[in-house]
């Protein structure tokens, strides 16, 4: 799979004697959890990963040659059942992704690493993700992260509909890849849908709130598009990267630097 994460922050490059050699408790290892599953008629099952990787080399490229941070190999497959239904999508069992992380976890601590952030990209993860960095703390003793999407960053130009619901195969998902592989995107087979009004507020809404309903994509998307795509553009999608991947870049400084508080 097409990779922008730099070659030297690559920890599967290492061999075992540069492990070895590393500062363990001085280094941030990340693990990217993300998708197979499907985008919509216009993205590529790939699209969640694909923009792991994309957001998470972008920021690696930022961070001081002297951080001792690296990218593990990413856990590709999720928990998409929301998405099954549709031909592509390939869910793994909530149980069955927390005891893959739960046991690269385990091997991380035996190798005498201190510090893990898990990055998630992927929606479906999120909850399972917040569950993992606990139970690693716990029995592993791991000093564990969860870090997110975009990192917080805010999306100059996009309108509140779509920042609000654009879920799935929206308006960002498609400029990132028009401006990373504008191979992988069909533009001519654009399809729109919201799973909520944000002009019309409903007491239960479907992420996000104090009430909420559980949902399948099939429930409100015929198409597996969960907002509009008809407004990316691969300029805007260059300077979302580059805001989200400065985000990024910042949060791995913090996670590095992070000591337990007295």
């Amino acid at each position: 799979m097409k990779t922008w994460i730099p070659e030297i922050r690559k920890f599967s490059y290492l061999n075992w004697k540069q492990v070895e050699a590393l500062p363990k408790d001085k280094t941030l290892l990340v693990l990217p959890t993300a998708a197979i599953e499907q985008h919509g008629h216009h993205l590529p099952l790939a699209t969640d990963t694909l923009i792991n990787n994309l957001l998470l080399g972008k920021a690696l490229a930022k961070l001081s040659p002297n951080a001792s941070v690296y990218a593990l190999e990413p856990v590709c497959y999720g928990k998409s059942n929301e998405h099954l239904g549709f031909p592509g999508t390939l869910s793994l069992s909530a149980s069955t992704f927390m005891a893959v992380v739960r046991d690269l976890g385990a091997s991380i601590a035996a190798a005498g690493f201190r510090k893990l952030a898990l990055y998630n990209t992927h929606g479906g993860n999120s909850s399972l993700v917040d569950v993992l960095a606990r139970d690693l703390r716990a029995e592993f003793g791991l000093r564990t992260f969860a870090l997110y999407g975009s990192g917080g960053a805010s999306f100059e130009g996009l309108n509140p509909q779509e920042r609000a619901y654009g879920f799935h195969a929206g308006e960002v998902e498609t400029a990132f890849l028009l401006n990373a592989t504008p191979e992988l995107v069909d533009s001519s087979v654009y399809t729109a849908n919201y799973i909520a009004d944000v002009a019309n507020p409903k007491p239960l809404l479907p992420e996000n709130a104090a009430a909420t309903f559980a949902w399948l994509t099939r429930d409100i998307a015929k198409s597996g598009v969960m907002g509009d795509p008809r407004p990316a553009t691969a300029e805007n999608g260059h300077r979302w990267v580059d805001a989200a991947a400065t985000q990024i870049a910042a949060m791995l400084e913090a996670m590095l630097a992070f000591e337990d508080p007295a």
